[in-house]
């Protein structure tokens, strides 16, 4: 205020300041501080100009500590650089764009929970590496039951690899129009139209969540976690064929109908669908089983592989390795069969009546057939002993 010539005793009546304070203060030499904090700064700016101008802060602060042993905060050193006007070269950081391109609605919005059987369905597609090249597959997981419903393995990331998934999965659910969601995110595949028309002319309704949101997918990303932990980051794949080959098994025999799941009450996916009748699972608002509730036999299945080499060699529908070569080998999934009119249960009652051991499983070729445990042989009579006789002395 006595700069812009105001009288000093009005400034110092406005400010609550003593004259005497302010005649002491201008007349005082500069402080220790001070005087410390110019010849840093004159210090910092030579020791900028030398690093022709890229020097930041923290290789300030490391050549003023290795190269003159001046020892001096970090805080310090950025509180000079900035009342100096100095600062580092910065990197290339371009600030990405998100493309916002025309795309359906979220319907889902991050609530996966649905009280009845096919209302909501996830997709995605993962990669992991052989020593033949890397192998993708896509999946479609059904969140009332977290049961795979439709699978697709290739070696390439097409548009086809989603829509091979989709139409397994709706050849073996068979969808009511307009009662499914399908959800995936904003992948070039899924945003296809080849993958879109396929989902409209099934009936279902296409859902995508916000662009680089990472949990609007949470559910298919914890499923393909587990599976990175549980069977392929375990070991390493040498071909391809190999690796298809323990996804199938995978997903078709150990997740659906051998794995429990917290999220169902440790109850097996498969399981966890036939508690509730067929006739019931689209038209019952609360599906879920009741305490009490008696549970529906197991109903074996027996699945058709759909698998086709896209290399010259057999072009036939036929199980893994047919050919005998793993180049380019293309699997889109196996499709259950109409199951027998007895279920598992009451074969085994009648196969060993007196057996009261559960009923389990093996898998062959083609079918996963039960395995009935034999009766155990009846214990063998024990020997009569014979009377103790009197030793004769």
């Amino acid at each position: 205020m006595a700069c812009e010539h105001l009288s000093v005793q009005l400034a110092c009546r406005v400010l609550h300041v003593a004259e005497s304070g302010y005649s002491a203060w201008r007349d005082r030499p500069p402080s220790n501080r001070l005087v410390k904090h110019a010849w840093l700064t004159e210090t910092i700016v030579g020791m900028h100009t030398a690093s022709r101008g890229t020097y930041g802060s923290r290789r300030v602060h490391a050549e003023l500590g290795l190269g003159l042993s001046i020892h001096v905060s970090h805080g310090a050193v950025e509180l000079l650089m900035h009342h100096a006007g100095l600062h580092g070269l910065p990197g290339n950081r371009r600030r990405r764009t998100k493309h916002l391109t025309p795309s359906v609605a979220d319907l889902v919005e991050r609530n996966f929970t649905r009280q009845a059987r096919d209302r909501l369905w996830v997709t995605d597609i993962t990669e992991h590496p052989t020593f033949e090249g890397k192998v993708y597959c896509a999946v479609v997981l059904a969140t009332f039951s977290r049961r795979v419903v439709g699978w697709s393995i290739d070696a390439s990331p097409t548009a086809a690899l989603t829509t091979n998934a989709l139409a397994v999965a709706t050849g073996n659910r068979s969808p009511r129009p307009g009662g499914t969601i399908i959800h995936s995110d904003h992948g070039v595949q899924f945003g296809s139209w080849a993958f879109t028309q396929r989902a409209r002319a099934s009936g279902l309704l296409p859902s995508m969540g916000s662009i680089g949101g990472g949990v609007d997918n949470a559910m298919m990303e914890s499923f393909w976690a587990r599976v990175q932990v549980e069977p392929l980051n375990r070991r390493r794949w040498r071909t391809r064929l190999e690796l298809s080959t323990a996804l199938f098994e995978y997903q078709e025999i150990f997740h659906n109908r051998q794995r429990r799941h917290s999220a169902l009450g440790t109850v097996l996916p498969v399981e966890y669908e036939l508690r509730t009748p067929p006739v019931a699972r689209n038209q019952a608002t609360s599906p879920h089983p009741t305490r009490g509730s008696p549970e529906p036999p197991l109903i074996q299945e027996r699945f058709t592989p759909w698998i086709t080499s896209t290399a010259g060699g057999c072009s036939r529908p036929t199980t893994p390795g047919c050919c005998g070569s793993s180049h380019g080998t293309r699997m889109h999934g196996w499709a259950p069969s109409p199951p027998p009119a007895r279920s598992l249960n009451e074969r085994s009652r009648q196969s060993s009546p007196t057996s009261n051991r559960p009923t389990t499983y093996t898998v062959t070729g083609r079918t996963v057939q039960p395995v009935h445990p034999q009766p155990r042989p009846a214990a063998p009579a024990p020997r009569r002993s014979r009377p103790l006789r009197p030793r004769p002395r």
